[in-house]
């Protein structure tokens, strides 16, 4: 029985049989499952309950940041690793409120991938100097901001996989077979997804899906 079991989620397969070679020369480390999308690694997640999650943000289907939310929710006992290219500040704060304890750039991995799932599996946090010096200085801007900012439009999780799917050329008709709505919903949805964001067009929301980094180019 493996000591620590890991699944990866990275919809770059080369990228995945990277990081599993590395992870697997460790003892006792077992890559239990591969995942190239996001909506997959929910289901992984659930069907394997696996110790640690290693998941990119970018990520088809389901971005890895709303991939969070829900593997939390059905495998409440992993960890998740974000190994990613981006190093937004914004994208940091969120995957921390998400719950995530630890955040590497795709760039690190050489020397912080294996202390990273290290540190998980005590229940430690870790993150790269880089993410560690931008969660600071947006914590020590924040605390300088005027009481009463405006916090910007927030879509709940079933709307940012609506965006997320419209974002990437799907019709209602596909939104909803991949979600296991009707479709008369996913159009309602869609459209209340226009008028919250003040959005006009398919273009405009693509635009919005690739700005806030719900959907990728």
């Amino acid at each position: 029985m493996a000591d620590l079991r890991i699944l990866i989620a990275d919809d770059h397969e080369v990228f995945r049989r990277g990081v599993r070679g590395v992870l697997e020369e460790q003892p006792g480390w077992q890559v239990v499952g591969e995942a190239s999308n996001g909506r997959l690694a929910v289901e992984m997640a659930r069907e394997l309950q696996p110790d640690i999650v290693v998941l990119d943000i970018s990520m088809p289907e389901l971005n890895g940041l709303d991939a969070i939310r829900q593997i939390l929710q059905v495998s409440p006992a992993s960890e998740i690793l974000i190994l990613t290219l981006h190093d937004s500040e914004q994208l940091a704060e969120e995957v921390l409120k998400a719950g995530v304890r630890a955040y590497i750039l795709k760039s690190d991995a050489v020397q912080d991938l294996v202390a990273a799932v290290s540190a998980l599996q005590r229940h430690a946090p870790l993150f790269t100097s880089k993410i560690a010096g931008m969660v600071l200085e947006g914590f020590l801007q924040s605390a300088k901001a005027p009481k009463g900012t405006q916090m910007a439009t927030e879509l709940t999780s079933r709307e940012r996989e609506i965006v997320q799917l419209l974002a990437e050329g799907k019709s209602n008709k596909e939104v909803a077979a991949t979600l296991g709505i009707s479709v008369k919903t996913a159009e309602t949805h869609r459209a209340n997804v226009m008028h919250k964001l003040g959005l006009h067009s398919t273009a405009e929301l693509v635009r919005y899906a690739l700005r806030n980094r719900i959907a990728t180019e």
